[in-house]
């Protein structure tokens, strides 16, 4: 071989090599699907507050009766203090207390556990938006009832308001994929074509509804009792964030 058909041969195989290193660009009509994510996060305006009264008798009817006088207290104090929360009984509950002392003799096993007293319970749920009046309304209420839990959240209004945000900050982020996706295919943006938007999900399901409260302790029992002042509790109402996701399948011209 001469010199000169070498260098040609040379050349023919650096171009070949060269032209397979390049990344090929996609083909007309190439679908890519892109993922895409939206938040938007604002105060909780809603509380929903667990509140109970408990009692313990060797009268069944003693303690229901207890129970019930205590429990029509207190909801008249809540309706006082926050006319425009929504009240719902979540619960109430009936059940024998037996003695902690096991039988020693194995016939005495054998005989029915007779109840040394009845427990008796009753729960109530307060759902409001007044959050400025809430520590005055559960500090009035304590002095009856007692409070088993709470939670903070948005109102559904609320929630409808932002879910245009929602939409709109999710798009935006698909639209910013989009762009990043053309950019790394060598493909100019004009040239995505959105085919398909699939929304996958969308809400804040952290915080699921709860089933009714499990019975008190003794400690909480024992605080029902007390019908003195209570301080106004403190309460941080913070803030809930509100997801989307999307799919969206783009197609390049």
């Amino acid at each position: 071989m001469t010199l000169k058909k070498t260098l040609a041969a040379v050349a023919i195989a650096a171009a070949t090599m060269g032209a397979h290193a390049q990344t090929p660009a996609p083909a007309a009509g190439t679908l890519v699907v892109v993922p895409a994510y939206g938040e938007v996060t604002a105060p909780n305006d809603e509380a929903v507050a667990t509140l109970a009264i408990e009692e313990q008798d060797k009268d069944k009817a003693a303690a229901a009766s207890r129970v019930n006088q205590k429990m029509k207290q207190g909801l008249e104090i809540l309706k006082r203090e926050d006319p425009k929360a929504i009240l719902k009984t979540t619960g109430y509950y009936t059940y024998p207390v037996y003695p902690e002392d096991r039988p020693v003799q194995p016939m005495a096993a054998s005989k029915p556990r007779v109840p040394t007293a009845w427990r008796v319970g009753h729960y109530v749920e307060v759902k409001t938006t007044n959050l400025a009046g809430l520590p005055k309304t559960v500090a009035a209420a304590q002095k009856v009832l007692t409070l088993n839990s709470i939670r903070f959240g948005l109102a559904p209004a609320t929630e409808k308001k932002l879910d245009d945000q929602r939409i709109a900050a999710t798009y935006k982020n698909l639209n910013e994929r989009i762009a990043s996706v053309a950019g790394a295919m060598g493909r100019p943006v004009s040239d995505a074509v959105v085919d398909t938007i699939d929304f996958e999900g969308s809400g804040n399901y952290a915080d699921g509804r709860e089933n009714a409260p499990a019975p008190m302790a003794m400690a909480m029992r024992k605080s029902a009792m007390d019908t003195g002042e209570v301080a106004e509790p403190s309460f941080e109402p913070g803030e809930t964030t509100l997801q989307m996701r999307l799919v969206g399948k783009v197609r390049f011209r």
